[in-house]
């Protein structure tokens, strides 16, 4: 006898090349989460409204709250319908989504808004805790994942709170979303930003941006400082703490007057290294050894740094947009290894323009997003327009320019919605003051979908020998990986 047995492949979520949703009389804010919200391996979109009813006829005055009130809304990366809506207390102050990797925490999301924190879980939008805010505690994003600090086998989290005087932080149990100890001053002034770093030893450091430079606290520091002997279980780093001052504690990680930001270098590294932009310089510093690895002199940034891989050598390259006046912008990559110039082009810098973004590929390299316009030789007036821009590093003399309109952009992400597959632009539009009210769209658009349509434009000398045909030819070839 012979048998056969029939194995059914299994079924791949059908996309939407494109979707859009309209929320009129609506306001809404600089949040757009990633996440897979309906676990189905497809990526979602989780961010918040201000309306006076959410989408599923879920009212403000169902839910006890006053109207309008705040819907942290997710929506299916597939089609853009409805996946979930949680109805919150204005008003909206942050979020932060993806803190529940690795943690044992049941929660995803964790929003400040009126005079609460709520953390969400994205995969149904329950509330699994929601605590009153500190008084006089007015915290910023990035919330920091810490260790298990009070024994219940789930990983917490700490806020930074600064002010003019002094930088607080606070541990919070991220089961209950109870405070653990007392609060902590870290430093005497104020910062302007922080990040939590993991050196080699396994040793955490907050790393606080101060007007003088980026300094590192130990963990453990602060932890005994919140509560006597609750430091006992986490690791110290002798190479670190040879250079910590006797008085504050301390480490310092780069010295500059006119500290501006400061960015790990992609998550893969351990521990990444540290990107820090100055009012002076771009620099990479060893996020092990604390050594500078390079310096590239550049005055004027005017967003935040993005990565990407120019090149192959799988090191993460760095793209910078640097005011150069008269209402232009230069955006430049820079080699993540040596700090060497790769590649630049000049642009019209158009107001309310998304910073670079990039798409990884399967063949080592990325696509890289820029917004703005290419400048022409008849103008000469201020920039109203904005275009948006492809670059695919093998034809770098060559832009693809899509002449796609959009309203006033209040925050964008350039994803992928599938390991491997669909590399999608985001977009979410609204009013030209973040909360105020009118017409509110998300919209997802495939990275492929305006390629027929887009203008190839030759930039710099030398040209490229390819055809306009070969080019949209070589984007509509390319293949995305994670």
């Amino acid at each position: 006898f012979a048998f056969s047995f029939i194995i059914p492949c299994p079924v791949r979520p059908q996309y939407l090349i494109m979707w859009n949703r309209t929320f009129s009389e609506a306001a809404t804010y600089d949040f757009l989460a990633i996440e897979d919200a309906s676990k189905d391996k497809v990526m979602d979109v989780l961010f918040v409204l201000k309306n006076t009813e959410g989408s599923k006829n879920t009212t403000c005055a169902d839910a006890g709250l006053p109207t309008p009130c705040l819907f942290v809304v997710a929506v299916d990366g597939t089609d853009g319908e409805t996946l979930w809506e949680r109805p919150l207390n204005p008003e909206f102050h942050w979020a932060q989504c993806g803190l529940d990797k690795e943690t044992s925490r049941t929660w995803d999301c964790l929003l400040s808004h009126s005079d609460q924190l709520t953390a969400i879980d994205k995969h149904t939008g329950d509330i699994r805790w929601q605590q009153p805010q500190l008084p006089g505690l007015h915290s910023t994003v990035p919330v920091l994942s810490v260790p298990d600090l009070d024994g219940d086998k789930v990983n917490d989290v700490a806020l930074v709170a600064s002010d003019k005087t002094q930088t607080q932080l606070v541990f919070l149990s991220g089961k209950t979303g109870v405070q653990i100890g007392s609060t902590v001053v870290v430093d005497s002034s104020e910062t302007a930003n922080h990040l939590l770093h993991r050196t080699t030893e396994g040793s955490h450091y907050v790393l606080l941006q101060k007007d003088t430079g980026l300094y590192g606290l130990a963990l453990w520091r602060i932890a005994a400082m919140a509560k006597a002997g609750m430091e006992a279980g986490l690791k110290r780093d002798k190479h670190w703490e040879k250079n910590a001052s006797a008085t504050t504690g301390l480490v310092p990680v780069y010295e500059s007057d006119s500290m501006r930001q400061v960015l790990r270098t992609g998550e893969t590294n351990d521990p990444p290294n540290l990107l820090i932009v100055t009012g002076k310089e771009v620099a990479l510093v060893n996020g092990k050894s604390l050594q500078l690895l390079w310096r590239f002199n550049i005055s004027s940034v005017l967003s935040e740094p993005s990565f990407g891989h120019f090149n192959k050598d799988g090191i993460l390259d760095i793209v910078i947009e640097e005011d150069v006046g008269n209402n232009t912008k230069r955006i430049i990559i820079l080699d993540g290894l040596s700090g060497g110039l790769l590649w630049e082009v000049h642009l019209l810098a158009s107001p309310n323009s998304p910073r670079p973004a990039s798409v990884h590929t399967t063949n080592s390299y990325s696509i890289f997003v820029f917004w703005g316009m290419v400048p022409s030789q008849t103008n000469s007036s201020p920039v109203t327009d904005r275009r948006s821009y492809m670059l695919h590093p093998l034809y770098s003399k060559v832009l693809l320019e899509s002449t796609s309109s959009m309203e006033h952009i209040v925050t964008f992400e350039a994803t992928l919605l599938e390991g491997g597959r669909h590399a999608a632009f985001i977009t979410l539009t609204g009013p030209g003051t973040e909360g105020a009210e009118g017409t509110v769209v998300l919209s997802k658009r495939k990275l492929k979908q305006d390629v027929p349509d887009s203008n190839v434009l030759r930039i710099g000398t030398g040209g490229s020998s390819e055809t306009n045909k070969d080019i949209k030819e070589a984007f509509n070839r390319l293949r995305f990986s994670d």
